[in-house]
């Protein structure tokens, strides 16, 4: 990977930790796991608002 890149990288990964943690993740492994956690409640709760409500039968 180019140095920039590299870079580029390593800035966003501190970013991620301060916006989520007041320590660093011990690693890659550890933060990409967390971030799909995130994602898989969001995605999770916006499948269920999605769903139509059913309504009784009378």
């Amino acid at each position: 990977m180019p140095p920039a890149l590299v870079k580029a990288h390593q800035a966003l990964d501190k970013a991620v930790d301060k916006c989520y943690r007041a320590q660093a993740f011990a690693d890659d492994a550890k933060r990409v796991e967390f971030l799909f956690g995130l994602y898989g409640a969001y995605v999770g709760r916006g499948v269920e608002e999605a769903k139509p409500k059913r309504r009784k039968k009378q």
